[in-house]
C-alpha cells in the first residue's frame, strides 16, 4: 500500500470507537435491533467498522428504495437459512412500509426458489441414475 494510502487508513481506523458506536445506532435505528453478531465483532474494532460500514451501505443502495431493499433481504435470509436475520429483516420490512403479504410474498418467492434448486439437481441425478425423466432443457 502506499503510504500516502496507509496514512489515510490510519487516520480513518484512528475512529473507531466513534464510528463503531454511530453505526451500531444507525442500524438500530434501520433494522429496529442490533444484531447480535455486532457484540462479538465489536472486540476487533476496525474489522467491526469495515465490516459493518460496507454491510450498512449494501443494506441501502441507491438503486433501491429501503423497503424493497428489506424485502430483498427476507428472501435473501429466508434462502440462506438465516432464521435470526430473517426475524430481523421482516421487521425491518415492516418498519419500512411493507405489508405482511409483501413479506409472504418475498418468502413465497423465495421458498419457490429453494425447491426448484433441490429439484433442478436431485431430478438430475435421478436421470442419470435411473434412467428416466428429465424431458425438459439442461
Amino acid at each position: 500500500m502506499k503510504p500516502e494510502t496507509e496514512k489515510l487508513v490510519e487516520d480513518f481506523l484512528a475512529q473507531t470507537d466513534d464510528l463503531s458506536d454511530e453505526i451500531t445506532e444507525d442500524v438500530r435505528e434501520m433494522l429496529g435491533v442490533v444484531p447480535f453478531i455486532f457484540g462479538a465483532l465489536r472486540k476487533r474494532p476496525e474489522v467491526f467498522v469495515l465490516s459493518a460500514l460496507a454491510d450498512y451501505r449494501i443494506s441501502r443502495p441507491d438503486s433501491l428504495d429501503p423497503k424493497t431493499a428489506e424485502l430483498v433481504a427476507v428472501a435473501a435470509a429466508a434462502g440462506a437459512g438465516a432464521e435470526s436475520c430473517l426475524k430481523v429483516h421482516m421487521g425491518a420490512a415492516l418498519k419500512e412500509g411493507a405489508s405482511p403479504e409483501q413479506i409472504l410474498d418475498a418468502l413465497l418467492i423465495a421458498g419457490m426458489i429453494g425447491k426448484t434448486r433441490i429439484l433442478a439437481t436431485t431430478l438430475r441425478q435421478f436421470r442419470d441414475v435411473c434412467g428416466e425423466g428429465g424431458g425438459g432443457r439442461e
